[in-house]
């Protein structure tokens, strides 16, 4: 590269020189004429060379001689305040949700407390299975037999901390027809019949208990093994088919102090459920979460939109050409 600059150089002042020469000495025209064509073709080689960068051509323009534009950065936002933004609706929606479900269990939870009060009702011979609804949690009584041979044992379930089984026992009734009888809580140790001889009654026997409607399994409830003998679930329709019996199922009610739900666990005698409304009601929880993360999350998004962008970003500009 310094070679070439210098024999350019060199060119140059050969070039002046030869002029001057031709201008005296007209004769040395072939020599002239040589030396103007080597030094012109050198420099046209250099001058390609100095062309490659841009800032050396005469007719470019930088981006910095732009116009600028101020801009304000801040105000532009991405997705997530989109985001932000739906979620005090999305939590004001849910909690007026909220509102309509504890109006609608606070009324169920009343019709079912109003059925409690009320005197037992004999059950009939035969129960019609689609007007059940519009008996839940209704107080009846029934007699018949137990059919101890067709016990099933649905577990496990927990009573006091203590493993067991709740034990379901068809009532053979002496208008032909057969129910469900759902009798109690046993330990676990009492799953075998002869460990409990005393729970098990013979004769005709009258039973007090809750009509319930049956329940239905959602997508975390384990399927039942009949063939294996257990049950997790109360499947009323299944457990009626494998006994015989009518798809109605009944929840045996007592009324008994500590001492005696003690006896009945030590000689596995089956401890029933009081007669009383176990329906969860939590919805007022709820309604205080939603609107509370509503209130929050609109708090958020005005601080977000209303915030003031710093002066650095106040000073940084755009060119419309970059």
């Amino acid at each position: 590269m310094n070679n070439s600059g210098a024999f350019l150089r060199q060119c140059l002042r050969n070039f002046t020189s030869k002029r001057i020469q031709f201008i005296q000495f007209p004769h040395a025209h072939s020599t002239r004429a040589r030396w103007r064509l080597q030094c012109a073709n050198t420099f046209k080689k250099h001058q390609r060379r100095f062309y490659q960068n841009p800032a050396d051509n005469p007719n470019f323009t930088s981006i910095v001689d732009e116009p600028a534009v101020m801009i304000r950065s801040g105000r532009k936002h991405g997705p997530g305040l989109i985001i932000l933004a739906l979620m005090p609706i999305t939590a004001f929606a849910l909690g007026t949700w909220q509102v309509q479900r504890l109006n609608w269990k606070s009324d169920l939870i009343a019709r079912f407390e109003d059925r409690l009060i009320r005197d037992p009702l004999p059950l009939p011979p035969a129960v019609d299975p689609d007007a059940i609804s519009e008996f839940d949690y209704r107080r009846v009584t029934a007699r018949g037999h137990f059919r101890h041979d067709q016990e099933m044992l649905i577990g496990p379930r927990i009573h006091e901390g203590e493993d067991g089984f709740l034990v379901v026992t068809p009532l053979e009734r002496s208008g032909g027809s057969t129910i469900l009888i759902n009798r109690g809580w046993i330990p676990k140790k009492f799953k075998l019949h002869k460990s409990r001889p005393e729970g098990l009654p013979q004769g005709e026997v009258t039973v007090e208990g809750l009509l319930r409607e049956p329940w239905k399994p959602n997508m975390f409830t384990p399927k039942n093994a009949p063939e294996k003998d257990q049950f997790y679930f109360p499947d009323v329709a299944q457990m009626a088919g494998l006994t015989g019996a009518q798809p109605v199922w009944v929840e045996e009610t007592m009324d008994m102090n500590l001492l005696e739900a003690y006896r009945r666990e030590e000689k596995g005698i089956p401890i029933g459920r009081p007669a009383e409304v176990n329906l969860r009601n939590n919805h007022a929880q709820y309604i205080f979460t939603w609107y509370a993360l509503g209130v929050a999350t609109t708090v958020m998004l005005y601080m977000i939109v209303r915030k003031q962008p710093s002066e650095v970003t106040k000073r940084v500009r755009r060119s419309t050409q970059w």
